[in-house]
């Protein structure tokens, strides 16, 4: 069960990355892109999902593209989902309290090399070959 002090710690720990917030929310930012976020629910997104909304916390995360969002929430629909709102626009929700570690870690790098100059992704991760 991850919480946003983890979420906090491991996106902290990648290269140029800053914590900000907006809307009282908070969130993580690689050279001013943002690329994880705190994300409450609203009443629409509530009315949308019935009896699947979380209640717990919401961490939204950029992904490389619609695809590999629907491949998350079709592998763990238990911890990733999406609502319309997102509707062609690459990012996913997941229940914070759903996710372990190296799955918290998997998604937080992910998103911040969705994010970052590609130079600085090669710097941090290696060349795409090696990768």
């Amino acid at each position: 069960m991850a919480t946003w002090d983890d979420v906090a710690r491991v996106c902290l720990a990648l290269p140029e990355t800053t914590e900000g917030t907006s809307r009282g929310s908070r969130r993580w930012l690689v050279r001013d892109k943002g690329f994880v976020w705190e994300r409450p629910l609203g009443k629409k997104d509530v009315a949308e999902l019935g009896a699947a909304a979380p209640t717990g916390p919401v961490v939204a995360a950029h992904v490389p593209d619609e695809g590999a969002k629907l491949a998350l929430v079709a592998a763990e629909p238990d911890v990733y989902f999406t609502t319309s709102h997102f509707d062609g626009y690459p990012a996913v929700l997941c229940r914070l309290d759903e996710l372990d570690g190296p799955s918290l870690s998997e998604l937080v790098a992910e998103a911040w090399a969705c994010r970052a100059p590609k130079p600085l992704v090669a710097e941090h991760f290696g060349p795409p070959a090696q990768r």
